[in-house]
């Protein structure tokens, strides 16, 4: 048993009215699963099995039940974390206007890949998915606070900071030294990349083209059929529609009447 282990129950006891009090706030006790789960973690800095067990007895559940909805959420962390996450978005805005570089310089300054923790357990660095600031991009988060402008220089600085302790983001809380990875190894098929009964027996159900198509040859086909025009990528849109789109558009909405319907 390790000291945060040890000290668990004394901080049950302490959080434990602030979690009755999110359950009486819900019909259904259930409703206070993810507020008192992510109460946990901002004291723990992860969900540890511990949490998993109180939560479930707290609101009458079993521990599988609570660990699944863990699992499913990725803003909570099953093992340890760094003081901080470094969240960088490689959505499709971002990754036009320099998430690549981004996400470069990072993982070389850091010293780590996506999923990992410095040997310091200081940070955590993660490469995500569409953080919804498209209109900034690129972007990224420390903590869950937005950032922007992340070049070399801002990335050197941002580390710098949260080495000396003085970087404008409040570190999250650390109970426990996190290891290289907070990542958590899936069952043997999950591990495997077996497909579920719906893509059996299908000859390549990854691809675009569709069964029987394993080179994607029949959907660029479909494609050049429509005789689109692909101009390239712009400040505001990855393509530009041709002007032959456009017009059919505008010609195919000037005969729809005001309720949405086609006019007659």
């Amino acid at each position: 048993m390790n000291e945060r282990e040890a000290e668990f129950p004394a901080l049950l006891a302490r959080l434990r009215p602030q979690c009755e009090a999110l359950i009486a706030q819900y019909e259904h006790h259930r409703s206070a699963l993810l507020p008192i789960v992510q109460l946990f973690q901002e004291h723990e800095g992860f969900v540890s099995p511990q949490a998993v067990r109180a939560t479930a007895q707290m609101l009458d559940l079993t521990p599988a039940v609570v660990e699944s909805t863990v699992s499913f959420y990725t803003l909570f962390y099953r093992k340890p974390v760094g003081k901080y996450v470094v969240q960088i978005c490689r959505g499709l805005a971002c990754s036009l206007n320099g998430a690549e570089d981004v996400m470069r310089i990072f993982r070389s300054k850091l010293g780590i890949a996506s999923l990992q923790t410095t040997p310091d357990g200081l940070v955590s660095y993660e490469e995500v998915e569409c953080l919804a600031a498209c209109d900034r991009a690129s972007c990224g988060q420390v903590n869950l606070e937005f950032v922007y402008g992340l070049d070399e220089g801002a990335i050197d600085e941002m580390l710098a900071a949260m080495r000396a302790g003085t970087y404008a983001v409040a570190p999250m809380a650390q109970t426990e030294i996190p290891g290289r990875s907070w990542s958590v190894a899936q069952n043997a098929d999950v591990a495997r990349g077996r497909k579920s009964s719906g893509a059996v027996g299908t000859r390549s159900p990854d691809n675009a083209g569709g069964v029987g198509d394993a080179s994607g040859v029949i959907m660029l086909d479909r494609i050049a059929e429509l005789g689109l025009a692909f101009h390239g990528a712009t400040h505001e849109r990855s393509v530009r529609e041709a002007k032959e789109i456009v017009e059919l558009a505008g010609d195919h909405l000037g005969t729809l009447g005001n309720d949405g319907r086609a006019g007659h």
